[in-house]
C-alpha cells in the first residue's frame, strides 16, 4: 500500500476542489449571498448546492448570516479563511481567460484604474515567484521531491537485486 504525499494542496482540494464549491465562492466574491440567487447563477441542482454550502460552512470558509426570522432565512458570507481564497480564484480566472476563453467574461479593475493581472510575488523582496526562483523545502519527515525516502530506498534495493 502506498502512502500519499502529505500535501496542503490535497487538503485544500478536499474543502474547495469540487466545481460547485469554487462557483459558490465566485458568487460570494461577486456579492451574491443568498441561496436562490446562487442557484440561478451557478446552475447547480439545489440539493448539490445545499450540500456544497453546508460543506463550506462546516470547513470554516463561509458563515451563515440570518437575514429573516420568520421563516428563518440565511445568507452566506466569507470568513477570514474564505477571503484568503480570493487570490486563488483570481489566478484560476486569469488562467481560464488565457487558455479557455475567446474573450474574458469578466475583467477586474484594480483601484489604480488598471485591469488586474495578478501574479504571485515574494512577500520579502517583491520579486515574482517563478519556477526557477522557487526551491521546495519539505517539512514532512521522510519526504522529498522524489517521494517518501523509505519507499525510494526499498525500490532501489529491489532494482539492484533485479540487476536493472
Amino acid at each position: 500500500m502506498t502512502t500519499p504525499r502529505p500535501c496542503s494542496i490535497a487538503d485544500t482540494l478536499s474543502v474547495v476542489g469540487e466545481k460547485y464549491s469554487l462557483l459558490v465562492l465566485r458568487e460570494v466574491f461577486f456579492g451574491v449571498r443568498r441561496f436562490n440567487d446562487m442557484a440561478r447563477n451557478i446552475g447547480a441542482p439545489r440539493d448539490v448546492l445545499t450540500a456544497r454550502l453546508h460543506h463550506l460552512v462546516e470547513a470554516g470558509v463561509l458563515e451563515k448570516i440570518p437575514y429573516n426570522e420568520r421563516p428563518p432565512r440565511f445568507e452566506y458570507g466569507l470568513t477570514t479563511a474564505g477571503r484568503e481564497l480570493q487570490p486563488v480564484l483570481l489566478t484560476l480566472l486569469q488562467w481560464g481567460d488565457r487558455h479557455l476563453a475567446d474573450r474574458p467574461p469578466v475583467v477586474f479593475e484594480h483601484s489604480c484604474g488598471t485591469d488586474l493581472d495578478s501574479i504571485v510575488v515574494c512577500r520579502h523582496c517583491g520579486a515574482e515567484a517563478t519556477p526557477a526562483s522557487l526551491t521546495p523545502r519539505f517539512q514532512a519527515q521522510g519526504w522529498n521531491a522524489a517521494g517518501a525516502a523509505e519507499l525510494r530506498a526499498a525500490e532501489e534495493i529491489r532494482t539492484f537485486y533485479r540487476g536493472e
